[in-house]
């Protein structure tokens, strides 16, 4: 039987992250310690753990069919390579930074300076937006430290919280580009591994619906029902059940969970009670 091979980062709250959605898809992975391959117990699929930055040239090899990687590395080395999902987890910026005593006024001040990166192909492309050839020097590694040692007057580099800009005297000046975790798709996956990806990505696609929605359930007396399903931003009809208690009625609904907040004092306000809200573990539509 066909097994559809998956590259997953080495190590890192990548690796942490794609494993977990694995799991949630009710996928065994028969991990070992430093393993460097594994097979699932459950589902007909290879996981390989392999560099980020390698990750895109296994893709187009067709060396594995799938891969979760960071949405910065396929703009970095991997344009030609299919994004199927985005996985909303592991979110960061590429940013540029400067030493926190130098005055920033905008992108031209960067014109003949030497930029400090992993990421010149994202650099390029986007000074050239602005007419500008930086002066890229490579460095695979703590880019961070560039600019105190003399050898860069700025640098790109992923940035999540900015805690390590902070440490290292530097302050973010330009958002370059938005990242997440996305899967991605070599061009030469077979039909039958097509297939295997077809079943993989309804799971995800429930997974991922489920981590964005709330069970919501209140209660209300009968004569507000319909004004507090006007409030409700969630599907397209909810259920209504009578209480015991002559006169009230049970809501239940599914909202996104990022709406709740918006609409849970006119709820209130219009009569709901007993609110409660439940996490959603998978949502298949």
């Amino acid at each position: 039987m066909s097994k559809i091979k998956i590259a997953v980062q080495k190590s890192g709250r990548l690796n942490q992250d794609s494993l977990k959605l694995l799991k949630d898809c009710g996928i065994s992975i028969d991990n070992g310690k430093d393993q460097l391959k594994a097979s699932a117990s459950n589902f007909p699929m290879e996981v390989l753990y392999l560099r980020n930055g390698d990750i895109p040239q296994y893709l187009r090899d067709g060396v594995v069919d799938i891969a979760i990687i960071g949405e910065n590395v396929l703009i970095e080395k991997g344009t030609d390579i299919i994004t199927a999902e985005k996985l909303g987890f592991s979110k960061c910026r590429v940013s540029l930074a400067v030493p926190k005593d130098v005055e920033y006024n905008s992108i031209q001040d960067l014109d003949g300076k030497r930029i400090a990166t992993s990421y010149p192909n994202t650099v390029i492309e986007y000074f050239k937006k602005f007419n500008i050839t930086p002066d890229i020097h490579i460095i695979n590694g703590s880019v961070e430290i560039a600019p105190n040692i003399g050898l860069a007057d700025a640098i790109c580099d992923i940035v999540s919280s900015g805690s390590t800009l902070f440490k290292n005297n530097l302050k973010e000046v330009e958002k370059m580009l938005t990242s997440e975790a996305v899967l991605a798709v070599s061009p030469n996956i077979s039909s039958e591994n097509q297939e295997i990806l077809n079943k993989l990505q309804f799971r995800i696609q429930a997974v991922l619906k489920g981590r964005k929605s709330k069970y919501v359930l209140m209660n209300a007396p009968n004569e507000k029902v319909d004004k507090i399903i006007s409030l409700l931003p969630g599907m397209r009809s909810p259920t209504v059940l009578p209480l015991a208690e002559e006169g009230w009625s049970s809501i239940h609904t599914v909202i996104e969970k990022n709406s709740f907040w918006e609409v849970i004092d006119e709820l209130k306000e219009n009569g709901a009670e007993g609110l409660l809200v439940v996490p959603i573990e998978k949502m298949v539509l």
